[in-house]
């Protein structure tokens, strides 16, 4: 088994001498390996599942993302610690957010074949998202003043100030265009994602589809009040959000965006977002 902390402590450094003691009081042999970035990270993923062993991401979604990308297709199961800000994988799949509980996982859980995301090429765990969120999720990364899972509400509060409604031009499945003026289009293979908001709540990791959740135009005031109700998933149920399903999503608009993804960049608009079925192999509780 390997683990793979972030690299320069944080959350995961600080969390790492925990974790080791309940890997050992669980009886599972390990070894440690820091990362030296995002790439780093997928190349032990590999060298870990030639040898046989299972690698495990103990980091943020952005981590366990380059792991799971890493390992899709035949090449091996991975696991995961949840070590950073919004820890939203684990949310979905029912993980302890706290790291050192999550190792009763890696001992007793099973595995599972889930979905992945990708987006010009570029593999994604949770949803990649543009528009008002590529604002936010700039501002979320680049903050030093809020700390752990507020940063992304944060984000979105500083982006929303000076906010202009944008175009979207998207296809689905190949079907008739579909044009949007407003605030956000996603393409969501898990349901949650900054820290706990439930952007598409009925979104399955098995089903084959991504959930494309679209934001139309409203009153800055209206989306404020709105934005509480993404954290039970109830924002969807309002007139101005628009959710549709789909393999695969042609996405473009009419001013340049980055489209985010497990909290990174990942592509410049226009991309193509697909889903890739069955395409990793998870370490899951056993009663998910």
């Amino acid at each position: 088994m390997i683990v793979n902390p972030a690299a320069g402590g944080g959350r995961a450094g600080r969390a790492l001498a925990g974790v080791e003691e309940a890997l050992g009081d669980h009886g599972l042999e390990y070894r440690i390996a820091p990362t030296g970035g995002l790439a780093h990270a997928r190349e032990l993923a590999r060298e870990a599942a030639a040898g046989g062993e299972v690698a495990v991401a103990l980091g943020g979604d952005g981590l366990i993302g380059a792991v799971a990308g890493a390992l899709k297709g035949p090449s091996g199961a991975f696991g995961m610690l949840p070590g950073g800000r919004g820890n939203d994988f684990a949310r979905v799949l029912g993980i302890p957010l706290d790291p050192r509980a999550a190792c009763r996982v890696l001992a007793e859980g099973v595995e599972r074949a889930l979905d992945l995301g990708e987006a010009n090429g570029k593999t994604f765990i949770s949803i990649a998202s543009c528009g008002f969120d590529s604002d936010a999720n700039r501002i979320a990364n680049e903050t030093r003043l809020v700390r752990g899972s507020l940063v992304y509400s944060y984000g979105a509060l500083r982006a929303l100030i000076s906010w202009k409604p944008a175009t979207f031009t998207l296809r689905v499945d190949g079907g008739e265009p579909r044009t949007l003026t407003g605030y956000t289009v996603a393409a969501a293979n898990a349901g949650t994602y900054g820290g706990g908001m439930r952007m598409a709540p009925e979104a399955s990791l098995q089903d084959g589809l991504l959930d494309v959740v679209m934001v139309e135009h409203m009153p800055k005031l209206r989306l404020l009040r709105l934005l509480p109700s993404v954290f039970t998933g109830e924002h969807i149920r309002r007139p101005e959000v628009h959710v549709l399903r789909g393999a695969e999503i042609e996405l473009g608009a009419d001013r340049p965006f980055t489209l985010y993804a497990d909290g990174d960049p990942v592509a410049e608009l226009p991309v193509t977002i697909r889903v890739l079925p069955g395409a990793i192999r998870a370490i899951t509780p056993v009663d998910r």
